[in-house]
């Protein structure tokens, strides 16, 4: 099978973000009830008071406040599905698996769209939590030994964070220019490395009994 990463690989921008602008236009109240938490959440984590995970739950909490969620994730895909990029749609197989850091609730439809399946960060929205760690880096590859290491023939990312996904692939790509252009991994070298390193440790575990 062939394996991809969504927001920037497959899908031009970051779908997280692009519904959480998308639906603060359609429910002003977001703009009082979301928006000034997340700015403060933001600048706690940068002055290195609140952890990452955190900052990632705060983000994501906007779609615990949309009361016709189903309606409008539909509606979204609606006018973004054609942001899919042209080349994945040429070589789109049914066993394909999008594995993405975006939340299940955002990924899920548009993988029913594209008739592909699909692994996402599991987010409850009606508590406002993550249910098990972000699907990021090393988690990817975990997944993937997990559920008895499959064949993957070819993986595709935009990022160099999903080099221990692209090590267990038989070929990886890396995808660059707003996710339309499509070339060999990067040799691991000793520069390379220390960019994925810095890339992977995130501090992005999430601990499901604190706050």
């Amino acid at each position: 099978m062939n394996v991809y990463d969504f927001d920037g690989t497959i899908f031009y921008s970051d779908c997280s973000i692009g519904f959480a602008l998308w639906c603060m236009k359609r429910h002003p109240k977001l703009w009082l009830t979301y928006l000034p938490g997340v700015i403060k959440t933001l600048i706690l984590h940068k002055m290195g008071i609140l952890p990452n995970y955190r900052l990632q739950r705060k983000m994501f909490s906007y779609l615990t406040m949309i009361d016709d969620f189903d309606t409008q994730i539909e509606l979204y895909w609606d006018k973004y599905e054609s942001r899919i990029s042209e080349w994945y749609l040429a070589q789109k197989k049914s066993d394909d698996l999008i594995i993405s850091a975006s939340p299940d609730c955002i990924i899920g439809p548009i993988a029913k769209r594209l008739g592909v399946n699909y692994m996402a960060t599991e987010y409850d929205r009606e508590f406002g939590i993550f249910t098990n760690n972000l699907m990021y880096a090393k988690e990817k590859a975990k997944y993937i030994i997990d559920h008895g290491f499959p064949v993957i023939d070819n993986f595709y990312s935009d990022s160099l964070a999903d080099t221990p996904l692209a090590l267990c692939a038989e070929k990886a790509y890396l995808v660059k220019d707003n996710a339309t252009t499509v070339v060999d991994w990067p040799e691991l070298d000793d520069e390379t490395m220390k960019m994925v390193k810095d890339k992977i440790n995130t501090g992005w575990s999430i601990h499901l009994n604190e706050d």
